[in-house]
């Protein structure tokens, strides 16, 4: 029952946002946003991340480190959000980003807590350049294509007492799936690379919040 009632919920949003162009955050209440800069442990935050005029700029090469010197991971520099983590509750992330031309296999935006894997959800650059869902061993989806070199708005819904995410740009729902991950979730945003990643790889942030319905 509690599925169903979350799939009409999520279908009736569909309608109305792009029928009317209601704004996904509508209900939730803005939660405080606090998190740390994940880099090349071997580097200077300001090497591989700055923040001015509030924009969020992080930038990696292939050729970088991992985050930790125990790590076996492909490097990134991303936010890693403290608040929320969360086993259950419905969470939002809201986020403009901004991709220049050039990065390619790329994660910029992660829920973190996957089934079997790292990540329940990650939203990413694929080796082409769209704009793709990937994570917990679920399908990748398209999203986007030709987003290069513009600002677009990320909202990202996670119903973790259904198991539901969804995934909004620009205000419109884009993709929703079932997402059976039942670990510790929290937000990441940045860039961290994956298979078929350019040399150099960056994304820029702002206007980033946290919400809770």
């Amino acid at each position: 029952m509690a599925f169903a009632c979350a799939a009409l919920l999520l279908l009736s949003l569909k309608f109305s946002t792009s029928a009317f162009g209601i704004d996904p955050t509508s209900g939730f209440v803005e939660r405080p946003v606090s998190y740390v800069i994940q880099k090349p442990y071997d580097l200077k935050v300001s090497d591989r991340y700055s923040f001015s005029n509030g924009i969020h700029k992080l930038w990696v090469y292939t050729s970088d480190k991992p985050h930790s010197s125990d790590s076996d991971t492909m490097p990134r520099t991303e936010l890693r959000f403290l608040r929320p983590e969360y086993l259950d509750g419905v969470w939002q992330f809201e986020g403009d980003f901004y991709v220049p031309s050039g990065t390619k296999g790329a994660c910029v935006m992660q829920v973190f807590g996957g089934k079997s894997a790292a990540t329940a959800l990650q939203v990413r650059l694929d080796g082409h350049g769209d704009l793709v869902r990937s994570g917990a061993d679920l399908p990748h989806s398209t999203l986007a294509t030709d987003v290069y070199n513009r600002w677009i708005h990320l909202n990202v819904i996670h119903d973790a007492d259904n198991m539901m995410l969804s995934i909004y740009l620009d205000g419109k729902l884009k993709h929703w799936e079932v997402n059976e991950s039942r670990k510790t979730h929290y937000f990441k945003c940045g860039v961290y690379a994956q298979s078929n990643a350019s040399e150099y790889m960056e994304s820029r942030w702002k206007n980033i919040k946290i919400w809770k319905l």
